[in-house]
C-alpha cells in the first residue's frame, strides 16, 4: 500500500515538537521506510513523534517513531520501538 495523508493526525504540539497518530494497513517495516511520509513533509519537524498503528497478518502493531530528517526532498523516520502487546490477565 501507500502513505495515506488523511490517516495522519496531529494530536498535540509544543516546544517545537508535534505528536502525530498514524493508522495504516501497511507493515511497520513499510512505514519506517525513508520517504514514506514525503507527501506531508511540510507538516513535520525533526524530532516529531509518530504513534503508528499498523498491521502484521491482521494483528495491530503499535510503534513509536520519530522524524530524524525532513526536507522537501526527504522525510526519514527511525525504525521505532514496538509497544509490547503482552496481556497476561
Amino acid at each position: 500500500m501507500a502513505y495515506t495523508p488523511a490517516s495522519l493526525t496531529c494530536l498535540a504540539s509544543g516546544s517545537g515538537v508535534n505528536l502525530f497518530h498514524y493508522t495504516s494497513a501497511d507493515t511497520a517495516a513499510t512505514i519506517n521506510t525513508a520517504d514514506y511520509f514525503l507527501a506531508s513533509y511540510e507538516k513535520f519537524n525533526v524530532n516529531d513523534i509518530i504513534l503508528s498503528v499498523s498491521a502484521s497478518g491482521g494483528t495491530p502493531v503499535v510503534t513509536i517513531l520519530y522524524v530524524s530528517a525532513v526536507t522537501s526532498a526527504t522525510v526519514d523516520v527511525v525504525d521505532g520501538t514496538v509497544v509490547s502487546a503482552t496481556d497476561t490477565d
